[in-house]
């Protein structure tokens, strides 16, 4: 099949990859406008686009979907499917209509839980125990099209939304070109997503990344793990928001010898040697890096080291967001 592969981050690289080495012809690619980043504001290719301009593929890049010569191009091309992965823009009615087999998303979980933009991050704070991919036709609703393909994923105890999201957007790479092959050969047949079962991955914020330490440590090591790497958890030490990589549930003997007595507060801070205790609503948890202000991870350890943490001190909650 003829085929124009929307799609922009990295998830959606090894998709591309497995397309161009298929049996399908991808001969032109939908992506984002080049984008300003860094401390200069240059702009910067999306990595989709950079793969394309590197196999010599045509790049279209249209601020909006809407932009009429960005259809009247699409119309010449005249594809067969247009496989998407995280493009990032809304489809119009007049764009859906244009290939004979639609725009097929790959979309990271199993429709329709998690419908929306943050379907990994989101299973993993809900603490489920799998997770999959689905590829389905692209209607007007949000990620409400009929399914075409799914496959399942162990979420594993240690999983971060950016290891679990690699491995997806691996696996699903494979699903993608299985959903092509179905589509060519015509020996696949569109299933309406069931009425039960529905929720939904709303984007998460840096406000919603903040860590709430009077919550349960499970809970607590969800919620970073699922914030890793984006948007980051953090929580306010000394009035300044820190950044906190994963988290562990701390051994039942990781603070024995401890000062005082009891189990530590909410938010409470217990440095050791060699590692650092946060107290929560039940249980403890053990710092893996902390990022503090306007400099690179550090391993936990070196950051209380370093800020020389007073005994009884505690992450707060922010009052504000800058």
């Amino acid at each position: 099949m003829k085929l124009v592969f929307a799609g922009t981050p990295d998830t959606a690289v090894p998709a591309l990859e497995a397309l161009l080495g298929s049996q399908h012809e991808v001969v032109a690619v939908l992506t984002r406008p080049d984008a300003r980043a860094g401390r200069g504001r240059t702009l910067h290719p999306s990595p989709v686009k950079a793969l394309a301009v590197e196999r010599g593929i045509e790049v279209l890049t249209p601020v909006s979907p809407r932009d009429p010569d960005f259809q009247a191009r699409l119309r010449e091309i005249a594809p067969d499917a247009c496989p998407v992965v995280a493009y990032g823009a809304l489809l119009p009615r007049e764009v859906l209509d244009i290939p004979t087999h639609g725009w097929v998303n790959l979309h990271f979980s199993v429709l329709p839980a998690w419908r929306g933009a943050a379907p990994v991050q989101r299973a993993i704070m809900a603490g489920d125990d799998a997770t999959g991919a689905t590829t389905f036709v692209i209607e007007e609703g949000l990620d409400t099209g009929p399914v075409l393909g799914l496959m399942t994923e162990t979420i594993r105890p240690d999983d971060t939304s950016g290891t679990l999201l690699d491995r997806l957007a691996h696996a699903g790479a494979g699903l993608l070109v299985a959903t092509m092959d179905g589509l060519a050969s015509g020996g696949l047949t569109a299933v309406p997503q069931p009425a039960e079962g529905v929720s939904h991955a709303a984007k998460l914020t840096t406000a919603d990344a903040e860590i709430a330490w009077a919550t349960p440590a499970y809970a607590v090591s969800r919620h970073v793990r699922g914030c890793t790497p984006a948007p980051g958890a953090w929580t306010t030490f000394r009035g300044e928001r820190v950044g906190v990589g994963p988290v562990t549930l701390a051994a039942d003997d990781a603070l024995d010898g401890r000062d005082g007595s009891g189990a530590p507060a909410p938010g409470e801070i217990v440095a050791t040697k060699r590692a650092v205790h946060v107290g929560t609503a039940s249980g403890v948890v053990t710092l893996g890096e902390v990022r503090p202000p306007g400099k690179k991870p550090m391993a936990a350890a070196d950051w209380a080291r370093g800020v020389r943490i007073d005994v009884g001190e505690a992450f707060t909650a922010a009052t504000t967001l800058s």
